[in-house]
């Protein structure tokens, strides 16, 4: 399981960065619709399972969590929805940050509606400013770039 991420700059958002979580798939293709409309590049940020032994190593991993984040103003944030929320994988990450002063777009692929998953980012966030944001339906994500970049170009910049 993996976190996607991109930096990018548009005039509309300001410096804004794209934080998704999926292995693959719908939010992954979605993702990748907003970077190439926003600009920037994909990097990953892996959520390890295996926990080494070694309290040394542990710390270490810990230290290397991005702290990119605090360039950015304006954060896309895309999961897919997994029984009306956000898949458990990302909280402990978006728990590391501090949010004041952010804005948070959300955005999510699924079949059946966002759910809850607008409101458990906020909860998770606390002191951004969060986005109404998108749903996507996954099975049709693919055929959806132009509606997908027109979306991610009209976001309004963090206020």
């Amino acid at each position: 399981m993996d976190f996607q991420a991109s930096a990018a700059y548009n005039e509309s958002i300001g410096p804004g960065m794209e934080i998704t979580y999926q292995v693959k798939g719908n939010t992954k293709i979605a993702a990748e619709f907003i970077q190439k409309a926003v600009g920037g590049e994909l990097f990953e940020i892996e959520a390890d399972r295996n926990y080494s032994e070694d309290h040394m190593v542990l710390i270490e991993k810990a230290r290397q969590r991005p702290d990119a984040l605090e360039h950015f103003d304006t954060i896309f944030l895309g999961c897919p929805n997994w029984w009306d929320t956000c898949p458990p994988v990302p909280f402990p990450f978006l728990k590391h940050y501090g949010w004041n002063g952010k804005g948070i777009i959300p955005f999510c692929t699924n079949e059946g509606g966002a759910g809850d998953s607008v409101r458990d980012i906020q909860k998770i966030c606390r002191g951004a400013d969060v986005d109404s944001g998108a749903s996507f339906t996954g099975s049709r994500v693919s055929g959806s770039e132009v509606k997908t970049a027109e979306w991610a170009k009209g976001r309004p910049e963090k206020q």
